[in-house]
């Protein structure tokens, strides 16, 4: 492209353009003008954007799903990057829907993630405009995620088959951290005069997450059993006393499930619990946000799931 038809283009778009567009629009053309437009390679620019996801404290597990959806996105449209249009971005998440066994929650969980990958390539001047922006969210039926009844909770806590397992079910229970949370923690992060401890949660955030008295006297005599060295809080019980992972932690609280009649029995369905309890006593929804490390309180809602019997003394109260 000549340089007389650059400063022709760049005088037109001008009258449409703000500054900042203009200057995005000027690196283009200047790329074109220069023959570099198609010299990146994808896979280039989608290593720079995992390393700024890495830098910006994306957690391992969510760097894995960025570069796996984006990996197969550049596969199959098989075309520069910074080429991809909106309808060839909506097409291609309109056809993997009814091609492959993904439920719609995972279709616009790829497109958030591809939106992400857009508005960077954007910010970044790799692109003028992501072609994300006009792709909105894709709706799905909302299912009412279970929690754990008085009775289940007693159930699991009768069952334990050692106080490890009885003190990890009640710290899990009364904080309502995260697994991930968890399985970091030492033995001198717990403060039980307090009753508290600090987690290192997403984005390697520390916050003060508290536990009850049975809790407290659980884990002590949990601790008081053990004769190893480890400073984990929780270890396997045979030598060499290992930290407990997350698949461990994942597993053990299945089988347990399993041993008692409950379906879905999962980590994180405790944490749902303790927020569901909180709200259903009254605690302020800004303080169950507080405790459960949220950024914005939209996410804390979708956790806690008020009580249909709260609803109908509700009614009666306000309504008549």
């Amino acid at each position: 492209m000549e340089q007389e038809q650059v400063n022709i283009i760049m005088h037109r778009m001008a009258n449409i353009l703000d500054n900042m567009q203009l200057a995005q629009f000027k690196r283009v053309l200047d790329e074109l003008s220069n023959g570099v437009f198609e010299d990146i390679d994808s896979k280039d620019i989608l290593q720079r954007f995992i390393d700024t996801k890495k830098l910006e404290g994306c957690s391992p597990k969510t760097l894995i799903q960025y570069r796996r959806a984006i990996e197969k996105l550049i596969n199959d449209i098989n075309k520069n990057i910074r080429t991809v249009i909106t309808d060839e971005l909506r097409e291609y998440l309109t056809n993997y829907y009814p091609n492959s066994n993904c439920s719609k929650v995972s279709i616009d969980n790829m497109r958030r993630i591809f939106s992400s990958f857009f508005n960077w390539l954007e910010d970044e001047n790799y692109i003028l405009k992501s072609p994300g922006r006009r792709i909105h969210k894709i709706k799905s039926m909302a299912p009412v995620k279970e929690v754990y009844s008085d009775d289940e909770m007693e159930l699991l806590r009768d069952n334990c088959a050692n106080i490890r397992d009885l003190a990890l079910i009640d710290l899990l229970a009364s904080t309502g951290m995260r697994i991930g949370e968890l399985v970091r923690l030492n033995r001198d992060d717990i403060d039980f005069y307090e009753r508290e401890c600090v987690v290192l949660g997403k984005g390697d955030k520390e916050r003060i997450v508290y536990f009850d008295v049975r809790t407290k006297l659980h884990l002590q005599e949990y601790l008081n059993s053990r004769h190893d060295d480890n400073a984990a809080l929780f270890v396997s019980l045979r030598s060499p006393h290992t930290r407990l992972t997350i698949n461990g932690i994942e597993f053990l609280v299945r089988r347990l499930g399993r041993s008692v009649g409950i379906k879905k029995c999962h980590p994180h369905k405790f944490r749902r619990t303790m927020a569901t309890m909180a709200i259903d006593k009254g605690m302020p929804i800004e303080q169950v946000q507080k405790l459960l490390g949220h950024e914005k309180i939209d996410t804390t809602l979708h956790y806690a799931m008020v009580k249909q019997s709260n609803v109908k003394n509700a009614h009666r109260k306000y309504i008549g």
